[in-house]
């Protein structure tokens, strides 16, 4: 679904700075031999990604949902020297590819990949969090967030996408409600409801749910 009128989202784009030509490369290899490539976050979205990071200079990153890298990527543009981003991923199929994105953008020190569940593998990072990205499975939407909240320092963020779910939020848009549809739904008003954080959801792209932790 497209929120905007497409020529209005086109002259946003025009005037917002332009994905660095790895990123390019990462969007333009995705759509043209991945399954699913509307799973990447893409030029708007990245560049959201990257000024929050660059503006909170996280020590710890978390994201859940690596997919090719490119958000990963994005949100480390404001890592501090000497930080990490954890990210996780569970189809292995991609690891090699995007080993290769972290190694060409001089990140692979940086960057801890982890393929698997992220059910299993979050309780094993010792690590408190500046900044977290959820962008996976929905039906985990509100267990991811109820393994993170409590290791988010206050004043960091946990920012998930997606949450308006092609519109399907909203009865109109949908023929049935679905069991994804239903945890994007519940893990919204989980989220809103939750007097440990202020939140925005943003109607960007797919809709952006952003937590701030008091």
């Amino acid at each position: 679904m497209e929120f905007l009128d497409e020529e209005l989202q086109q002259y946003a784009d025009e005037h917002t700075s332009p994905e660095s030509a790895l990123l390019h490369k990462i969007n333009r290899h995705t759509h043209l031999s991945v399954l699913k490539p509307r799973m990447l976050s893409g030029h708007m979205q990245g560049r959201i990604l990257a000024m929050f990071s660059q503006m909170l200079q996280p020590r710890q990153i978390l994201e859940i949902g690596t997919y090719t890298g490119y958000s990963a990527l994005c949100l480390a543009e404001g890592l501090q020297a000497g930080g990490t981003l954890h990210t996780i991923d569970i189809n292995e199929e991609l690891e090699a590819r995007v080993r290769g994105y972290f190694a060409e953008a001089g990140l692979s020190a940086s960057i801890k990949y982890y393929i698997g569940n992220a059910l299993d593998i979050i309780p094993g990072i010792n690590a408190a969090f500046d900044l977290v990205f959820i962008d996976a499975d929905k039906i985990n939407y509100a267990r991811y967030y109820d393994l993170v909240i409590d290791r988010v320092r206050p004043g960091g963020y946990i920012i998930a996408d997606n949450v308006l779910w092609s519109g399907k939020v909203l009865a109109r848009y949908r023929k049935k409600l679905d069991e994804d549809t239903k945890a994007v739904m519940d893990f919204n008003k989980k989220v809103h409801d939750d007097a440990r954080v202020e939140n925005l959801l943003l109607p960007v792209r797919d809709g952006l749910l952003i937590a701030r932790k008091k």
